[in-house]
């Protein structure tokens, strides 16, 4: 499930995302698209400046989904 366009099946490609506020998100389009969506659910806020929480969000997000 995505933010911007609801339900996504078929061949995806997935992504961590994060921003220098902290924000980790997961993103996900379809394999060889252009387009990227935000997975629905799929945010961790994080201390910007740790570069070991910015992986372990990261980490936890792919293996959540």
């Amino acid at each position: 499930m995505t933010d911007e366009v609801g339900t996504v099946t078929g061949d995806l490609t997935l992504e961590p995302q994060h921003s220098a506020a902290g924000d980790v998100i997961l993103r996900v389009q379809y394999t060889g698209a252009d387009e990227w969506y935000t997975v629905s659910g799929a945010h961790l806020k994080v201390d910007p400046g740790d570069p070991e929480a910015i992986a372990k969000a990261e980490e936890d997000l792919l293996a959540r989904f």
